[in-house]
């Protein structure tokens, strides 16, 4: 018989940050990657991994970034499962 997997879980679509704060994505499921547009990342790198189970944290924003939306694609075990976005505030 062949098993048909189903996903499931929360997944939030946006999160909204202020400029000092940081994005944390946590996955027990599997290998954690989050991938921003390069040219379109409000933070120092625009992909960040992490193993099962580990805090997957974004850092602050880069100074002088504008506030925003910014869209990121989400994997898990090098899988895409999902979009995201980071709404980056103004103070």
């Amino acid at each position: 018989m062949a098993e048909k997997f189903i996903l499931v879980g929360i997944v939030p679509e946006v999160i909204a940050i202020g400029p000092h704060d940081q994005a944390v994505w946590v996955c027990d499921a599997g290998n954690l990657k989050i991938e921003f547009d390069p040219n379109r990342c409000p933070f120092l790198s625009n992909v960040f991994q992490g193993p099962v189970g580990a805090h997957v944290q974004s850092g602050t924003a880069r100074p002088g970034t504008k506030p925003g939306a910014y869209k990121y694609s989400l994997f898990l075990n090098d899988a895409r499962v999902g979009t995201g976005e980071v709404m980056l505030r103004e103070k």
